[in-house]
C-alpha cells in the first residue's frame, strides 16, 4: 500500500545529512566537481575544485540490533578522511595553467583492509592508498620518542621496543602516480573488470593503464585528424564494460555512443557497434548538435543496458539494439524554448551525470534549482525533488517538486522563469545496495534515504 501523498510504487526518500558550510558566498575551491560510491556503498568519495577529496564513512555504531529490537535502518556518514589529492600547475612549455580540480574518481576493488581509488585533474591521474594505523612503538634505540634520529655516540645501552596503544590515525598516500600521457583534458577515468588496468579519456584520445606501471600506456581510440580545421566532434566520457574487461564504451559530442572490443584490434578506431538516434529534421535548429552532446554515460550493473545523458534528456540503450534507444525521459523539456538566454549565460554547456540505483530499475540525473530527477523505468513514473539547505529536520520527507510555465499555483511548484540556473545538481550518485542518494549541490553534499516503515 503506498503511504499517504505517494503514488504507487514511489519510494518514499527523506532527509538525512548535509555536509558543508550553509552560507551564501561560496568559494569557487569548494565547490564539488564529483561523487562516488565505492562498489559496497561503505564509503563516499568527493572532490572539488581546490583539489581536495573527502572520503566518508558509513557509521556501523548506528543501527545495530538488540535483544529486544531488529537492526535499525542506518545511512549516516562520517568524515573518514580528508587529503588534498592535486595542486595547481603550470605547463612552461605551453603557458598553460593546469586547475588542481578533481574531474572524476574511480574506486579501485581492494581484498585487504586498505583502500585504493584513482583521482584525475586535467592532466595527471593519481592511485591513492588510504589505511589506517594504530601502532606505535617507543623506547626504540636509534630513534627518539620524538621521531628524532639519535646521535650514536650517544646510545650507551640496549633497550627493548614497547608498543604504545593510540588513537586510529588514516593515512593517505599516493601510490603511483600516471602523467604526460594526455594533451588534452582528462575527462574520464574507469577501473576495468579485471582489477588490473584502467582507462583514461581526454577530447581526442583514449589510454589504457596498468595500475603497476606509470611509465607506459596504450594508446586504443585517436580521432585527432591530420588537419585540426576538420575536427568535427570530441569525446565527451568513457567506461569500461562491468563484467566483459575487453569492452568499453565512449560517447561524443555529436550523440553518438561507440562500444569498443579490444579483442578485434589493438587500435579501435573502428568500432563494434555505434549507437545514435536520428535526428529529426523538424527539431533541427542551431543549438541541434549543443544539446545533443552527451554529458555522462553509465553500463548497467548487469551490462546489458547503456544510460546516457544529454543536455534535455536522459536515455536508456540496450547494447543489441543501436538504432534507437528503448527509453527516453525528458529532464527539463519546458526549457526547449529558452534555449537562446541558455546559449548566452553559458548554461547550455553544463554537464550533467547520471546514474543507475542497484537493480538497474530506476535511474537518477540533476536539474536546475537544485531539483534533481528520479524515473522509475517499469512503472514509467519520474519523481522531481529539491535538495533544499532549508532542511534541517533529520527524517523530513521530500516532498514532489513541479515547474509549470505559467504562474505559480501550489505550495510546491515552481514557475519556469523563477528558476535559479546557479542552483544545479550536476554530480549525483545512488547507492549500489540500499536506497541511498548522495547529491552534489555547488559546496554542499546532501544525504537521502529510503523512509522506514
Amino acid at each position: 500500500m503506498a503511504m499517504a501523498g505517494l503514488r504507487t510504487g514511489e519510494i518514499p526518500w527523506c532527509f538525512s545529512q548535509v555536509k558543508g558550510t550553509i552560507e551564501d558566498e561560496v568559494t569557487d575551491a569548494d565547490i564539488i566537481s564529483t561523487v562516488e560510491f565505492n562498489h559496497d556503498g561503505e564509503f563516499l568519495a568527493t572532490g572539488d575544485k581546490g583539489g581536495r577529496v573527502v572520503i566518508f564513512q558509513r557509521d556501523s555504531t548506528k543501527g545495530k540490533a538488540s535483544v529486544s529490537s531488529p537492526p535499525m535502518f542506518r545511512c549516516d556518514y562520517n568524515v573518514y578522511s580528508t587529503f588534498q589529492s592535486h595542486e595547481p600547475e603550470f605547463d612552461y612549455l605551453k603557458s598553460l595553467e593546469i586547475e588542481e580540480k578533481i574531474n572524476q574518481i574511480s574506486w579501485v576493488k581492494h581484498s585487504g583492509s586498505s583502500l585504493f581509488l584513482l583521482t584525475t585533474n586535467d592532466k595527471t591521474i593519481k592511485l591513492w592508498k588510504i589505511s589506517e594505523r594504530c601502532r606505535r612503538y617507543n623506547n626504540l634505540n636509534t630513534i627518539t620518542d620524538e621521531g628524532q634520529v639519535k646521535d650514536q655516540s650517544s646510545i650507551t645501552q640496549l633497550k627493548i621496543p614497547q608498543k604504545c596503544v593510540e588513537e586510529i590515525t588514516v593515512e593517505a598516500l599516493p601510490r603511483r602516480i600516471f602523467s604526460n600521457a594526455h594533451t588534452y583534458h582528462i575527462n574520464s577515468i574507469s577501473v576495468n573488470s579485471d582489477g588490473a588496468t584502467y582507462l583514461s579519456a581526454d577530447d581526442l584520445r583514449i589510454n589504457v593503464w596498468h595500475l603497476e606501471n606509470t611509465d607506459q600506456s596504450f594508446n586504443i581510440v585517436d580521432i585527432k585528424p591530420a588537419n585540426m580545421e576538420e575536427l568535427t566532434e570530441v569525446i565527451t566520457a568513457s567506461v569500461f564494460h562491468p563484467i566483459n574487461c575487453n569492452e568499453f564504451i565512449y560517447s561524443s559530442s555529436k550523440g553518438t555512443i561507440r562500444l569498443c572490443d579490444m579483442r578485434e584490434k589493438a587500435l579501435c578506431d573502428q568500432h563494434s557497434k555505434s549507437f545514435e538516434e536520428p535526428e529529426d529534421p523538424a527539431n533541427k535548429s542551431f543549438f541541434s548538435e549543443i544539446i545533443a552532446s552527451i554529458s555522462d554515460i553509465k553500463f548497467s550493473h548487469s551490462g546489458r543496458y547503456i544510460l546516457s545523458r544529454d543536455y534535455l534528456t536522459v536515455k536508456v540503450w540496450d547494447v543489441n539494439m543501436e538504432s534507437k534507444p528503448v527509453e527516453v525521459y525528458p529532464v527539463h523539456d519546458f526549457l526547449r524554448s529558452r534555449l537562446c538566454a541558455l546559449y548566452e549565460n553559458d548554461s547550455i554547456f553544463d554537464r550533467f551525470e547520471c546514474g543507475w540505483n542497484g537493480d538497474d530499475s530506476k535511474v537518477i540525473t540533476g536539474t536546475y534549482n537544485n531539483f534533481f530527477r528520479i524515473f522509475d523505468r517499469s512503472l514509467k513514473e519520474d519523481y522531481c525533488y529539491e535538495a533544499s539547505r532549508d532542511m534541517t529536520t533529520l527524517g523530513l520527507t521530500l516532498r514532489h517538486k513541479r515547474v509549470t510555465p505559467t504562474g505559480r499555483k501550489r505550495k510546491d511548484e515552481v514557475n519556469v522563469d523563477s528558476l535559479d540556473f546557479s542552483r544545479k545538481i550536476l554530480h549525483a550518485a545512488w547507492h549500489p545496495r540500499d536506497n541511498i542518494l548522495a547529491i552534489a549541490a555547488t559546496n554542499n553534499l546532501y544525504l537521502f534515504h529510503e523512509q522506514q516503515p
